[in-house]
């Protein structure tokens, strides 16, 4: 009997905050069931006769993908479509567009560029929206991330978090969140010109000592991550912002996660892993990568008995199908 909160129902996700801390919870551990379900071979019907937009602004392997099997696997379906497939903000503004496919479909998700875009789909359609990524905040990544990191240790108690890199993208915005609200200590290391914005921090310092743990800063990298249990890391340009490619690999090069930072951690025989959200420019074989060689993470870790980023890249789709099922499904057919 997969089990959630009936306060999620008809719910959009614009980033964490959307959610309280117990739904968060929820979220979760409803993806662990449905995960669980799959392996055992149950192919359900949640989502039967649902149909979800997928309103594509940016280039996707893994939000893409995610969200089409996480519909398809409980009998619902997913229109992929992007600017050239509709008049979306062009010819036909944002509002008329979500009140159009509001009337056709069941929910939205959307991955761009503008949090207002995202959150005007979710104040005109009158059906759910989920924010499958904008320029500020990440948050159906945080939920894999998540629950990940329950997979491999067994529960998110006692664990603190380092993440490494651009502290003020939209990863680090909502995993600085997510540790907040899920009782995680959390370290972002970044050079003081890519600190998290203060509002943001404001914001989670505020979350985090209601939940009785702290959110700290570091510029040096090997100081941040001693006693961490998890280090992530995050590409260092964001899409987006590819002429201040060379300027950013200078500035974050000393942020490296390598195999001498896995051991400034303290726990190389205890309890760590290594996350990234995924595109990792790790290694010489990718176009971005062939004269500039490894970047935010050298293969040596990559590949290493740390990394979980494979795991945490197919939970994408079992916490994004937690999201439609546990906002669409009609408890009835549990």
């Amino acid at each position: 009997m997969l089990t959630w909160m009936d306060s999620l129902k008809g719910r959009s996700l614009m980033r964490l905050t959307s959610f309280t801390d117990e739904e968060t919870f929820s979220i979760i551990d409803l993806a662990a069931q449905l995960k669980a379900r799959r392996a055992a071979g149950v192919r359900g019907d949640l989502l039967h006769r649902k149909n979800i937009a997928l309103i594509f602004e940016k280039a996707s392997t893994r939000t893409r993908n995610s969200s089409i099997i996480a519909a398809r696997d409980e009998g619902g379906g997913a229109e992929y479509l992007t600017r050239p497939d509709i008049h979306f903000g062009k010819k036909e503004s944002v509002k008329d567009t979500a009140r159009v496919l509001g009337r056709i479909y069941d929910g939205i998700l959307f991955r761009g560029f503008s949090q207002k875009t995202c959150e005007d789909l979710a104040r005109y359609s009158g059906v759910p929206v989920w924010n499958g990524l904008t320029d500020d905040y990440h948050p159906t990544q945080i939920y894999a991330d998540f629950l990940t990191v329950k997979e491999t240790f067994g529960s998110l108690e006692n664990c603190t978090l380092a993440y490494v890199g651009d502290g003020r993208n939209n990863v680090a915005n909502s995993l600085m969140m997510g540790c907040a609200k899920c009782g995680i200590r959390y370290v972002c290391c970044c050079p003081k010109e890519l600190r998290p914005e203060e509002r943001i921090l404001a914001e989670a310092e505020e979350v985090a000592r209601k939940n009785g743990v702290d959110i700290r800063v570091f510029e040096d990298p090997v100081k941040g991550v001693r006693g961490a249990n998890v280090i992530y890391t995050d590409v260092w340009v964001s899409m987006g912002e590819e002429s201040k490619t060379a300027e950013r690999i200078k500035l974050l090069r000393p942020y490296q996660i390598n195999m001498d930072l896995m051991r400034a951690t303290g726990n190389l025989e205890g309890r760590l892993m290594f996350l990234h959200c995924l595109p990792a420019f790790h290694d010489s074989n990718t176009e971005a990568t062939r004269e500039t060689g490894a970047l935010e993470v050298t293969d040596e870790v990559f590949e290493s008995k740390y990394s979980k980023v494979f795991d945490e890249s197919e939970n994408r789709m079992h916490t994004i199908k937690a999201l439609f099922v546990s906002s669409l499904a009609d408890r009835k057919s549990v």
